[in-house]
């Protein structure tokens, strides 16, 4: 979950991932006072964030840009909160605020935690009504069906759901939030059980992919989402930033050709912006990175080179089709990617 708070104490301290504050439910029914609306709500996210990353791909692969508007905030945010920077006169063009936090104000203030992405802002009132990173995208799979496109894929189908759940598990455990405990640890022994557990379950996941194209079925389900988007940032970021280098991405022969596979797959690589992503984690961290200086490398061209992961079978999308072309005003700029 990608917090504002206490960026220069990050590294100083012990690590521990806040849990979600907010976590209200839209739902088909609006059981918690939120039906499923199109245009209702508005999804605020960082490309540069992992989790909130997971909420980008789930709501392009399922086609909800019609239904759920997106809000993309300035990868290098202040204490303030995440920004609005990027948008003219640093002002959300639908919520009319320069800052998310103002959203978490709206609905409580002085609420404990910090402002996180990915967050869900009710339109009309300006009011978040979740910052759940966990069921977001469970919902937007499972809640939000009557505003699918036509030929979504199933990503969290019923008969593989607690296959799904443990595989997921594990893997926020030891590689999603793994990454993390062991890039902002305080001491050498924090740091080598972090380091240690996030290479022992990819090389497990490795193992898993050897001969399965995707981690739970025949298609991709929420468990590839959520392991893509930290692949995707593990060379980029974590091998260097957050010394997780017992081994490169590219130097794992399965990981590398499944997460090239992803990437290469409508409603992933279409996702990700790597000049957002290097320019958080080395410009926000200050507490790890003091300098703010940001690497050149890697070089990017190798996320489209080919997997050939074809030759194991499995359909990307199941029974439903590719997403069409991303919005316009949605696309990732040049320098962005490979």
């Amino acid at each position: 979950m990608g917090e504002s708070a206490g960026n220069a104490s990050l590294g100083k301290k012990a690590f521990k991932r806040s849990t979600s504050h907010f976590a209200d439910r839209i739902t088909a029914d609006g059981r918690d006072g939120w039906p499923v609306e199109a245009g209702r709500y508005r999804l605020v996210v960082s490309r540069a964030c992992p989790w909130a990353s997971r909420a980008l791909i789930s709501r392009r692969l399922l086609g909800l840009e019609g239904a759920l508007s997106l809000a993309v905030a300035d990868p290098v945010q202040d204490d303030r909160s995440w920004r609005f920077t990027l948008d003219p006169d640093g002002r959300d063009p639908v919520l009319g605020i320069r800052f998310l936090g103002e959203a978490y104000d709206a609905r409580e203030k002085d609420y404990p935690g910090g402002v996180s992405v990915p967050a869900v802002v009710d339109v009309p009132s300006g009011r978040l009504v979740t910052n759940d990173y966990q069921q977001i995208t469970l919902d937007l799979a499972t809640e939000w069906t009557a505003l699918h496109r036509e030929g979504a894929p199933d990503l969290y189908p019923e008969r593989l759901r607690s296959e799904i759940d443990e595989v997921v598990a594990g893997i926020y455990e030891d590689v999603n939030n793994g990454v993390y405990r062991a890039g902002f640890a305080t001491g050498q022994k924090e740091y080598e059980e972090a380091c240690a557990g996030v290479f022992c379950r990819l090389e497990q996941l490795a193992g898993r992919l050897a001969d399965h194209r995707y981690l739970v079925g025949d298609a991709i389900s929420e468990a590839d989402i959520r392991l893509f988007t930290t692949l995707v940032r593990f060379d980029a970021v974590y091998h260097g930033h957050f010394k997780c280098n017992r081994w490169k991405l590219t130097e794992n022969q399965v990981l590398w050709a499944y997460a090239r596979d992803l990437y290469q797959t409508p409603g992933f690589g279409d996702t990700v912006d790597f000049d957002h992503i290097k320019r958080h984690y080395y410009q926000v961290h200050t507490g790890i990175n003091p300098t703010g200086i940001v690497p050149l490398g890697p070089d990017l061209a190798g996320w489209l080179t080919p997997h050939h992961r074809e030759r194991l079978g499995g359909r990307p999308f199941g029974e439903g089709t590719a997403p069409g072309p991303v919005p316009e005003d949605e696309r990732v700029p040049a320098h962005g990617r490979p």
